[in-house]
């Protein structure tokens, strides 16, 4: 039996698809920018993940609204509401994490 495919859904999983090309075009150029060029694939897993996506909402919701701005506005727009929206949470946790691994190491 073939399976009915909702479109509204499939709207949400095209557009988050790209959203999360997007997202990691973003951070991939926020890294090198925010670490002075060093290219740290932790920090972009840590800035693309599911886990930190969620303190916006559905990681699949946030990555469609980036992929329907995008799609809507072009990568100026889309990159702004990523800088506005994910940046300031994304350096408050990589302060606290900054600082928790400085105090292990003492």
């Amino acid at each position: 039996m073939a399976k009915i495919k909702d479109p509204i859904l499939e709207a949400e999983r095209r557009a988050a698809w790209t959203g999360d090309a997007v997202l990691s075009l973003f951070a991939r150029r926020f890294i090198l920018d925010y670490t002075d060029g060093y290219m740290d694939g932790e920090m972009l897993t840590r800035m693309t993940s599911n886990q930190f996506l969620a303190a916006f909402g559905n990681p699949t919701r946030v990555e469609a609204e980036i992929g329907r701005l995008y799609e809507s506005e072009g990568l100026d727009a889309a990159f702004a509401h990523l800088e506005e929206r994910l940046v300031p949470l994304f350096k408050k946790q990589e302060a606290k994490r900054n600082k928790r691994l400085k105090d292990r190491g003492r």
